[in-house]
This record gives structure tokens, sequence and C-alpha cells, in this order.
């Protein structure tokens, strides 16, 4: 990391996140990749077409940078359409959209100063001015966010965990550890929901 370098710092931290979320997807099935693994319908390849278009809103839009992409985010009659990707949308069209709204970010954030203003379109009036620097923490936030959901969801589906390939940052440990220590876990929530 570059330790004088903020603006490098922040865009690391961004990178790492968007790298997780691509890489929640290596090695799982069409299927899988689009199962909804919770109640409110949240899937690994949703959370990417999400984040590409967050950050063609964010980095675009709000720096009157426009993408030149279509956007389903707001601009869609049905109800959470960049949270899903339909039939006809491959993985690789939703990497690249992704990958594609990095680099236009990316190049958005290389030629603004972190005091650049803009306006997030969909925030309210009066309250939707921000810095690029406000921009980059708050997705930052959001990417991270959606880091882990997909890393939950990633376990459900095949207990696959970790940060990324080659670094999972998960304690070196065995099947039969973790099934134990889950258990562990299970008696002592048992225990305390007696009280």
């Amino acid at each position: 990391m570059t330790a004088h370098d903020p603006k490098a710092n922040l865009k690391e931290y961004l990178q790492g996140g968007r790298d997780t979320l691509v890489w929640k997807l290596n090695g799982l099935s069409e299927y899988d990749i689009r199962r909804p693994m919770v109640p409110t319908g949240t899937n690994l390849l949703g959370l990417l077409k999400h984040k590409a278009h967050s950050e063609f809103v964010y980095f675009g839009d709000t720096f009157e940078r426009p993408p030149g992409e279509p956007s389903t985010r707001f601009h869609s009659a049905e109800p959470n359409a960049d949270m899903w990707a339909t039939a006809d949308e491959s993985r690789q069209q939703i990497v690249d959209l992704y990958q594609r709204a990095w680099a236009h970010s990316d190049a958005t954030i290389d030629v603004l100063a972190l005091d650049s203003i803009g306006h997030v379109p969909h925030w309210p009036a009066g309250q939707n001015e921000v810095t690029l620097h406000e921009v980059l923490v708050h997705v930052i936030v959001d990417t991270q966010r959606h880091a882990g959901q997909a890393d939950i969801i990633r376990e459900l589906i095949d207990g696959a965990v970790g940060l990324l390939k080659g670094n999972d940052n998960m304690p070196p440990r065995d099947r039969r550890w973790w099934a134990g220590y889950r258990d562990r876990l299970q008696r002592v929530a048992e225990e305390a929901g007696r009280d």
C-alpha cells in the first residue's frame, strides 16, 4: 500500500472488494451463482451486476462523466432489476460489465481531485452534494459489505470461505475442527437461550 497517496490507498481497498466479489463466482455452476440463498433473493451474480450499476452511477453520473452503458439501476420498471441476472445475461457479460464499470470509475478517480464536487442523482436535492473522497468511502463500504454477503452466500453453497484466492485469511483448521467448533457454538447458544 502506498503510504503517502490517499487516493491510491482508497483505490486499493476498493479493488480488494471488487476482486473478492468476482472470485466468489469461481468454480460454481450457472445455477449456483444465480440462485437466491436468502429470503430477499440475494445471489452472487446479482451482487456483481448491482455493484456495476452502482459504480456507473456514483463515479459516472454523480460527476457528470456518463459511462455510456445502459443502466437498470434506476430506470427499470422491474423492482431490483440490478440485483439479479436474467437467463439471457451470461456470467461473462456481468463480469465484463463490472470490469468496465470499475475501469470507468478508476478513470474518474484518476482525473479528479479528492475534493472535487459531484451530485448523487438519486439522493434528495440539497443533500446530494458530495466530494470524490466521500463517494470513494461510500462505495468502498458498500462494496466490502456486499463482499461479506458474497462470502456467506458462497459458504452456504459449497462451504468455500475466505478473502481471495491464495489468501483465505482463515485459521488453518480442517473440516472436523470446524464442525466441532460450530457444534460448540450451537451448544453455547442453546444454553444462553434457556435464560
